[in-house]
């Protein structure tokens, strides 16, 4: 079949599933448009993504979008965030997919899911579960039996969880969308054959129809990318496309000259990497993409409209040459209409403008902001060697450094450690090292290597009958692009010494980080904060521990400022991390995760290159501050 007709029987697969449901809702695309209940209806849509926000903030958030005018709410749906380990499903709490939607029901919006099963979303992995690169055999995002047999069982355990709520019966999902922006690894993997690249993408729509999902399918890809991301039986829409005759031009030739039309991911903002300036885009021009879009019958969905935050360790990195990884910050605020915390922002007023002289419906004021506080002072009273720490667990031990996957562990740090009865000196290098490490020598630091930086090597003196100590961090697996398939973590290359390679002996300790460290998980090497123990601990990595006392609880932002890079936990919840190299100085703290009464913080301090004593919060969030 030729490209261009690539999508021939569209409207012929998509006509039998303009269905009425159960309530009488109907959804269906025909005659060039997207009917509601028989009627022509736009999507005026906005990307949020359940995972990075509260559950408890949902219903503020949709009613914030509400507020801007929008009728529909799209969000990603993150196959590793549920899938934990190998069978183990989690949709509870923060990823009650399903309540989600439902509230988005009650709001009385439209909802668009993309399941992926590869999303990029600056999310870690792009959505795969880290220990699919365990698996024999197995070839992520392509046609492969053992990939493609994960693909269908997490596909499978998702319509259970949301498939009664398509509008086919009686739900609010409108829409599905197959794959993610294929088009584009198409264009980067031309190692694969189109044929191939075509047959997994059919398959993973046939998957969809498999596991029940009956509502309308499309794709999302750049204008330029159709041919590569295109497949029959799903509506394609063009991302990032703000020139509406191109747009109609190629959504007419891979859709046998009809519409309707649709931009998947509008974007008024932009993604923000560790050591780079914050993106900004002017809300102006947003307001004016817009307007062209209502008046030329455009349908679209912002990407993102309220970025919310990149909590644990869920965020990604992408990949570039010149920086090697790029890793994405905490922060998703995007710059979006909807700030991270939830906020009206100049760019929200200037879109619900626009957005109110086009609508037939009533667009109701934005819901009152949560509340915010500020915490002046927190005193950290605790303070604990993690070296130590790490070396009085069981280490495994091998010839050679092994990968996080090869340890069985997600996210992290590991400490590896190998200790020398003669003398060496000379250039360490690492180049295989994923992703940031501070090496030690006899628990006396001696440098950083780092990968964002493509610093791979250092001089080193280790002495007789010394340790050699490498802390490595993972910064999040890559997310977008070609390399999204060399994805371990850890130290995946040999480590070299004065040209030698160091083999026999190496100690690996586990680090997970994966629930807040405690006094009792630290009780032999926990010690008072004070001015003796903070000079004895500089350079070291630390964990800091403290509590404060609150009489009213809101949202808030921790200070990091004047810190180094590490990871913040506030009763039991990982924030996510900091880095002194900016943009981002403050981290967000939710106030449903804070408590009346006492609740404790837990800091760990990877450089620890200022000792401190103490903390506080601040009322307005630091995102653009690059140093």
């Amino acid at each position: 079949m030729k490209a261009r007709h690539l999508c021939y029987w569209l409207f012929l697969v998509f006509f039998p599933l303009g269905v009425m449901s159960q309530s009488g809702k109907s959804f269906e695309i025909k005659d060039g448009h997207f009917y509601r209940d028989g009627k022509i209806v736009s999507i005026l849509s906005g990307e949020m993504h359940y995972s990075r926000i509260p559950h408890q903030y949902w219903r503020h958030r949709l009613q914030m979008m509400k507020g801007m005018g929008l009728n529909t709410v799209a969000t990603y749906v993150f196959w590793n965030y549920h899938e934990t380990e190998p069978g183990k499903w989690d949709f509870s709490g923060d990823k009650d997919l399903a309540e989600y939607i439902k509230i988005a029901g009650e709001e009385g919006m439209m909802v668009i899911l993309r399941p992926g099963p590869y999303v990029c979303a600056e999310w870690e992995y792009g959505g795969y579960p880290w220990w699919l690169q365990n698996v024999p055999g197995m070839e992520v995002r392509r046609d492969n039996e053992v990939f493609l047999a994960y693909t269908q069982a997490y596909i499978n355990r998702l319509y259970e969880e949301v498939g009664d709520l398509q509008c086919t019966k009686g739900g609010p999902i409108i829409m599905i969308q197959c794959e993610n922006e294929f088009g584009s690894y198409v264009s980067q993997r031309k190692d694969i054959p189109l044929e191939e690249h075509r047959a997994y993408n059919a398959k993973i729509k046939q998957q969809l129809a498999d596991a029940g999902f009956d509502v309308p399918l499309f794709t999302s890809d750049g204008s330029w990318l159709f041919e590569g991301g295109c497949t029959e039986g799903a509506l394609p829409t063009a991302n990032g496309e703000s020139n509406v005759e191109n747009l109609k031009k190629v959504v007419n030739q891979y859709h046998e000259g009809k519409g309707p039309y649709m931009v998947a991911e509008f974007y008024p903002g932009w993604l923000s990497h560790w050591a780079e300036p914050f993106p900004q885009v002017s809300a102006s021009g947003i307001a004016r993409q817009t307007e062209t879009y209502l008046q030329n019958d455009v349908s679209f969905n912002f990407y993102m409209v309220h970025g919310g935050t990149n909590f644990g360790f869920t965020s990604g990195a992408n990949y570039d040459k010149k920086r090697d990884i790029q890793p994405d910050m905490t922060s998703y605020d995007y710059d979006a209409p909807i700030s991270e915390a939830g906020w009206v922002t100049p760019k929200y007023d200037s879109i619900r403008t626009v957005i109110k002289k086009y609508v037939k419906y009533d667009v109701p004021e934005p819901p009152t902001p949560i509340a915010v506080i500020e915490i002046p002072s927190i005193k950290l009273d605790k303070v604990a060697n993690v070296l130590d720490y790490a070396e009085s667990l069981a280490p495994v031990t091998n010839d050679v450094p092994m990968t996080f996957e090869q340890l069985n562990q997600g996210y992290g740090y590991v400490l590896y450690a190998r200790h020398f009865t003669q003398p060496i000196s000379g250039m360490l290098e690492i180049p295989g090292l994923r992703d940031y490490a501070v090496v030690y020598v006899d628990g006396e630091k001696v440098g950083v290597l780092n990968r964002n930086t493509q610093t791979y090597s250092m001089e080193i003196d280790v002495p007789f009958n010394a340790t050699l100590q490498i802390l490595v961090e993972n910064m999040g697996r890559i997310n977008y692009g070609s390399q999204i398939v060399e994805n371990t973590k850890g130290i995946v290359s040999p480590v070299i010494i004065a040209g030698q390679e160091i083999t026999g002996g190496w100690n690996m300790y586990s680090l997970p980080m994966n629930r807040m460290p405690d006094s009792k998980q630290f009780e032999k090497n926990m010690q008072v904060n004070s001015d003796v123990q903070n000079a004895k601990m500089k350079d070291l990595p630390v964990i800091y521990e403290g509590s404060f006392t609150l009489n009213e609880t809101g949202d808030t932002f921790v200070d990091m400022e004047t810190w180094g890079k590490g990871i913040v936990f506030v009763n039991g919840k990982n924030l996510g991390r900091y880095w002194n190299v900016g943009p981002q100085q403050t981290l967000y703290l939710p106030g449903v995760w804070l408590k009346k009464g006492e609740n404790r913080i837990v800091v760990f301090e990877q450089l620890n290159e200022n000792p401190q004593k103490e903390l506080k919060t601040v009322k307005l969030p630091v995102l653009n501050k690059l140093k």
